[in-house]
């Protein structure tokens, strides 16, 4: 059987696995958790804005694509 080489880790996977080598309680997961939650919710937003500026996409358009889904 022939194995398929492992793709090397993200710097962001990484500095993950670091995290949890040190074993943090529940409540620090929690509070990573909510961190990166805000880290990519504010970089979404920041892209989507990008895009609606840079392409003039309205909020009608915006609107209509999530009714529309």
């Amino acid at each position: 059987m022939q194995t398929q080489p492992i793709s090397k880790l993200s710097s962001l996977q990484l500095e993950l696995l670091r995290i949890y080598s040190f074993q943090p309680s529940e409540a620090e997961l929690l509070e990573i958790k909510q961190m990166l939650r805000l880290f990519f919710a504010k970089r979404l937003t920041f892209l989507v804005n990008k895009a609606v500026e840079e392409k003039g996409i309205t909020e009608n358009d915006l609107d209509n694509w999530l009714i529309n889904r």
